[in-house]
């Protein structure tokens, strides 16, 4: 990821993350997907509706999806409205599934949706990561240093 796209993810209206998958997987690599969306789910994720909590990607013949990702039906949809949880095609290059799916084959490894964001063109994007499951105390070590940096970031307030 270049500077550019940070700028682009802080700018962007829209940003829902999957805040457990950082705590549970230390992140390998990551890649930004397009999804192949309906007009309501579009609309649904401009206004936020959306959610990555138990969500994961997998590659069925060259092509990648994401599983168990919630967007919520559009409050304005007639009887057009979509499925709140159907699996959604993912948009990467050949090469990038490819080697997704080298990489998934070694034991421990997933590949994680980490944040749906839109672009400046207006379309939905999706950060996923390739990820390797953390142990108990690997969880245990993040937590003791985000309670060391709260602690560090209370005592200089007070000065």
């Amino acid at each position: 990821m270049n500077k550019n796209d940070l700028e682009l993810r802080k700018k962007s209206p829209v940003q829902i993350r999957n805040k457990k998958a950082s705590f549970e997987y230390n992140f390998i690599d990551t890649y930004t997907a397009g999804i192949q969306l309906t007009g309501t789910e579009i609309k649904s994720i401009r206004m936020g509706k959306a959610s990555l909590v138990d969500t994961y990607c997998y590659i069925v013949k060259g092509e990648m999806w994401v599983k168990g990702m919630n967007i919520s039906p559009y409050f304005y949809g007639s009887y057009a409205n979509h499925e709140a949880k159907r699996d959604r095609k993912l948009l990467l290059t050949k090469r990038e599934i490819r080697h997704l799916f080298e990489d998934t084959k070694a034991p421990g490894f997933t590949i994680v949706p980490t944040l749906v964001f839109i672009d400046d063109h207006g379309r939905a994007k999706m950060d996923i990561a390739l990820c390797r499951g953390k142990k108990v105390f690997d969880k245990r070590q993040t937590l003791k240093a985000k309670e060391d940096r709260r602690e560090m970031d209370r005592a200089m307030k007070h000065y």
